[in-house]
């Protein structure tokens, strides 16, 4: 790939912006990577399964460039074009698939310009996340994930009712 069809490697001024959201619209997709202990890997790579099965998976990796072992608060790191995760998030894979989505999606909404988070974007993201447990309940042939995806449906769907437009 020529040195201009890189993803710049912070996504910071106005320039880098612009140039992220032009691959992204020319259909550059990143190559994932997970930075963190083995344990932490292996759970990632177990939630990033729930993401292929669902179908978001092209979708995550044209917004998400790494996954990163942090001991804080799970996060967008909108700048790295990366998601800061605590093991906590992974005890539940089905979860954090979701997060992962969800995270994916603000991601597109920073490149797009648009305000990614508070009030309205709120909503967007919980039916981002919504939108992802449906095709994981419908594409996967595992009960337990049937099962996982169906209990957190009805938790965010009743928090879209409560955050509104």
């Amino acid at each position: 790939m020529p040195a201009s069809s890189t993803f710049p490697k912070r996504v910071y001024t106005v320039n880098e912006v612009g140039k992220a959201r032009k691959l992204v619209e020319s259909g550059y997709k990143h190559r994932v990577t997970i930075k963190g202990n083995p344990d932490f890997k292996r759970e990632v790579k177990e939630a990033l399964k729930h993401v292929k099965t669902a179908r978001f998976y092209d979708f995550f990796r044209t917004y998400i460039r790494e996954i990163v072992e942090i001991d804080g608060f799970s996060q967008l790191r909108e700048t790295e074009a990366a998601i800061w995760v605590n093991g906590h998030l992974l005890r539940n894979s089905v979860e954090a698939a979701g997060f992962f989505v969800q995270k994916a999606f603000q991601m597109r909404e920073f490149l797009e310009g648009k305000l990614y988070y508070g009030g309205a974007a709120e909503a967007r993201n919980v039916d981002k996340r919504i939108e992802f447990l449906n095709a994981l309940r419908k594409w996967s042939k595992n009960p337990t994930v049937k099962d996982k995806s169906g209990e957190l449906l009805e938790m965010w769907a009743e928090s879209a009712s409560s955050v509104g437009p």
